[in-house]
Parts: structure tokens; C-alpha cells; sequence
């Protein structure tokens, strides 16, 4: 280490200061890492929200070097740019998830239902139906359950050998075959109004339900396609040059 002066200054009313100098070997230099790659999961805006953010950086986003991959099935718009940089590639996928509360219900899920369990939980969840006296009509009705199981069997054959198998299962309850909840499906969206009907399984002398909603299916349809075209439409307003691809 070459002698080299060094001046101190001392705060008013100080007369003495401590230092401690250390000598390294070695320059101490930060190792060289690679750049931090982008991998953002987010709600289906994402990539529209990403895009307008960083639209002015053109080192960032190169409309000619990025792309938009559409998946209709999954629900999902996922945004890669620099997709021809192996260090700067980044992606951002936006995602339609289903409402955490409709997946409770368990409707078209083929989910099984125990009378009492069902009836419980639409105590708890009264606030999901269209009225609280609807509400209360199906907790009472499932809380104090009560079913038959008929059961007909027919056989018969002649003697030109024709035969019939017949079999025929029909359950009476005091339950209705439906009811209306007023809920979100989507993350995100509003409550939508769908009837729901209740499928009996029976197996032995016991009976269980499904809930089943061909409206809810349909409306699902009707909004991921909605959601997904008003979504692709302002990115192709805003970066008209990045391709847009439908898997």
C-alpha cells in the first residue's frame, strides 16, 4: 500500500477520531450475474397492463420480437417478449379463474352431496341465493330430508324368443329439482343469476345429490369468450404489430 495522506475533518467540538483501515488482497467487485427474467402470472389484464406500462421502452418491447399466445380452453393470454433474447425473455400470462366461492358449490363437478352436509352449507353460504326465504325453504327441506326409492323390475319372453329388461328407479322427496343462486362464476365479474338443479344418487337406501347447471355452463362459455376477444381487441389497438396467435 503506497503512503498516501489522508485529511480528516472533525465536527465542532471534537478533538480526536478513531479509524480503522483495512487492506484486501483482492478488489472487491460484485460478481457478474445475468439478468433477472420476467415471469408474471396475474388476472387475465395483465398483459394489456404490462403492455401500456412498458410500450415506451424499446428495449423492453419490440412489437416485431414479441407475441401473444391465446388459449380458449385454459383461459389464458400469455405475453412473450423478447422471445428471440435467451437472457432478456420475459413473459406475462393473464388468467380467467373461476370464482372460489362458485368452486365451493361444487356445481357440474360431479362433487357428492350428503343431505345434512348440503344443507349446512347452504346455511352458511345463505347470502349466494336470491332470497333468504328460498334459503331457508332448502336448508329446512335438507336438515329434515325424507325420500322414497321405487324400484320396478320387468322380464318377460315369448315364444318367438323376444325378451325385455326393464329396470326403473324413481326417487320422491320433498326437495325441489331446482333453485336459483345469484353468484359470480369468474373472478372478478359480477354475479350472475343460473338455476341449479339437484341430481339424486342413490346407491342402496341411501340418497346423495349433485348440483348440476347447464345455464351456469353456458353462461362460462359466453363470458371466457367475451372476456378473452375485449381483451385481445385493445392489445391489437395498442401494439398492432405483435402477432397474435390461437392455440
Amino acid at each position: 500500500m503506497q503512503n498516501e495522506k489522508l485529511q480528516v475533518n472533525l465536527a465542532p467540538g471534537m478533538d480526536k477520531v478513531e479509524m480503522l483501515i483495512r487492506e484486501v488482497k483482492e478488489a472487491n467487485e460484485l460478481p457478474v450475474k445475468e439478468p433477472v427474467k420476467i415471469a408474471i402470472q396475474g388476472t387475465i389484464g395483465a398483459p394489456l397492463e404490462f403492455l401500456k406500462r412498458r410500450m415506451d421502452q424499446p428495449d423492453q418491447i419490440n412489437q416485431k420480437r414479441s407475441h401473444i399466445l391465446v388459449d380458449r380452453e385454459n383461459i389464458t393470454v400469455n405475453l412473450v417478449y423478447n422471445e428471440n433474447d435467451e437472457y432478456n425473455r420475459g413473459t406475462v400470462t393473464g388468467s380467467l379463474q373461476i370464482h372460489p366461492k362458485f368452486k365451493e358449490f361444487g356445481i357440474n363437478t360431479g362433487k357428492v352431496w350428503a343431505p345434512t352436509e348440503l344443507g349446512m352449507f347452504f346455511k352458511m353460504n345463505r347470502a349466494f341465493f336470491t332470497t333468504k326465504e328460498e334459503n331457508m325453504k332448502l336448508v329446512n327441506e335438507l336438515m329434515n330430508f325424507t325420500a322414497t326409492v321405487n324400484n320396478s323390475l320387468q322380464k318377460s319372453a315369448n315364444e318367438k324368443g323376444d325378451r325385455t329388461d326393464y329396470f326403473n328407479q324413481v326417487v320422491n322427496s320433498n326437495l325441489p329439482k331446482s333453485f336459483n343462486l345469484l353468484i359470480p362464476i369468474f373472478k372478478g365479474s359480477k354475479p350472475e343469476t343460473i338455476e341449479v338443479e339437484t341430481f339424486a344418487q342413490i346407491d342402496g337406501r341411501d340418497v346423495a345429490f349433485m348440483l348440476i347447471s347447464p345455464g351456469a355452463q353456458a353462461v362460462m362459455e359466453e363470458l371466457r369468450d367475451a372476456v378473452i376477444d375485449k381483451e385481445i381487441d385493445f392489445i391489437r389497438q395498442l401494439c398492432p404489430d405483435i402477432a397474435i396467435i390461437e392455440q
